[in-house]
């Protein structure tokens, strides 16, 4: 790498790829994961000769925590009748396990796994009270394309996003319109359930 990519490789959504290729959040979500765990990212790179990324973390002194109970639901706020919530995401664990947290709280959910099929719903008549996505999506449209996308024909769409790094990456200079918020991974269910509810009442 040049020293002026060196430079930029850490900036959200930037990329030396093709348009399309690419969706130059990978090094930021390593540096995000870094900077969260209290460690750091080096970039060593020589023109011709190759690139090494090195990742450094704190070593962790005391005992390992005992895996926690699975979510209570049971006091978390409930949708209102017909209330529906879009999920996208490309990891099918996360996705169907959002999905069965919203369909337990009466929520209706659909789901899909890239952001074109996402904007697919969005574009349609479908009623989406809340569009849940991930930020670092495949398919040539991040999270934050999506929602600009929607709100083309849904001015008042609300938007959660959802991301294993730090805030400003995922939502571009750190800039959220009204209506938007960021749940930072890893999160709680409960957590989850009262952010949708306070969304969709605001």
């Amino acid at each position: 790498m040049s020293a002026d990519v060196v430079a930029k490789a850490f900036d959200p959504f930037f990329t030396t790829k093709p348009i399309g290729q690419g969706t130059g959040l990978g090094l930021s979500m390593i540096y995000g994961f870094a900077k969260q765990s209290g460690g750091q990212v080096r970039i060593y790179s020589e023109i011709g000769q190759g690139t090494t990324v090195c990742l450094y973390l704190p070593r962790h002194h005391g005992d390992v925590s005992a895996a926690g109970d699975l979510p209570d639901l049971a006091d978390a706020p409930r949708a209102e009748p017909g209330e529906t919530v879009l999920v996208v995401d490309d990891e099918p664990s996360v996705r169907m396990l959002v999905a069965e947290v919203l369909e337990d709280l009466g929520y209706a959910a659909i789901e899909a796994a890239d952001g074109p099929s996402g904007l697919r719903v969005l574009q349609s008549d479908a009623r989406v009270d809340l569009l849940i996505t991930d930020v670092g999506l495949p398919g040539g449209m991040n999270g934050r394309q999506v929602a600009d996308a929607a709100r083309v024909t849904r001015p008042g769409l609300k938007v959660l996003f959802i991301t294993g790094y730090a805030e400003n990456a995922a939502v571009g200079n750190g800039y959220l319109e009204p209506g938007m918020q960021v749940l930072t991974k890893p999160f709680v269910m409960e957590a989850l359930a009262s952010r949708i509810r306070d969304m969709i009442e605001a």
